[in-house]
């Protein structure tokens, strides 16, 4: 059973949200302010945080920017109507996992949650594991990144997406492979989760994001790592 924490103030997507978590065998909280779901996240040390943006007293990404701020990595899952993409790129900046419109599927969400709560349930990474990746300097053991010698903050997701393709030592990876791998995504999900993800790795790692050097593109595939 995961602890699932819901910052959402329509009561009827709460609720109905909230049951179906129940039924899944969840044990679930609500909360329906920033206030109140800041409070609850540390509280009830949840699993996973679907959370809204837009909440009577400000913004849901103050409960998220504080979630990140003292390192707690738990996988965070924005449920907004907020749907243009300079609110996506937010979103993911301050450390979101995934992004879901409203309206939305229920079936789809649900999945999203089930394949977030097995990501992260992390299995331990090995002692003193460094690798290197041109001017990158990636620490498995620690989950930092390095750039210059100088430390560059990464999302969970961001993180588990660059181990990924380091993974594959130059291969190309295809967006599926890293909605599943990374994501736990099962077959026929839609999204553009990856690619928001890369562009942020990008814009924090390269010299210059718009000729990157290290994440490469390779086109009607996906992504790979440059080569060390």
């Amino acid at each position: 059973m995961s602890r699932i924490l819901i910052v959402e103030d329509d009561e009827d997507i709460a609720s109905g949200l909230a049951e179906n978590l129940v039924l899944e065998g969840h044990e679930v909280e609500v909360a329906v302010s920033v206030a109140a779901g800041s409070a609850r996240a540390l509280g009830f040390a949840p699993d996973l945080v679907i959370l809204d943006l837009m909440l009577p007293d400000g913004s849901g990404q103050e409960v998220l920017r504080g979630l990140r701020e003292r390192g707690d990595e738990v996988p965070v899952l924005i449920l907004s109507a907020r749907g243009e993409e300079v609110d996506k790129v937010r979103g993911f900046r301050a450390g979101a996992d995934d992004y879901v419109t409203k309206p939305f599927g229920l079936l789809e969400l649900m999945l999203r949650v089930s394949a977030l709560l097995r990501r992260g349930a992390r299995l331990p990474k090995a002692p003193n594991s460094i690798v290197h990746v041109g001017e990158i300097e990636i620490h498995r053991d620690t989950r930092q990144v390095f750039r210059h010698g100088q430390e560059v903050v990464l999302a969970p997701k961001e993180f588990d997406l660059l181990l990924a393709l380091w993974d594959r030592q130059g291969a190309a990876m295809s967006r599926k492979a890293m909605l599943h791998e990374v994501w736990g995504y099962a077959e026929g999900i839609e999204s553009r989760t990856v690619d928001w993800h890369v562009a942020e790795l990008r814009r924090k790692l390269e010299r210059d994001p718009a000729h990157p050097e290290l994440l490469l593109t390779v086109r009607k595939v996906g992504y790979r790592l440059a080569s060390s």
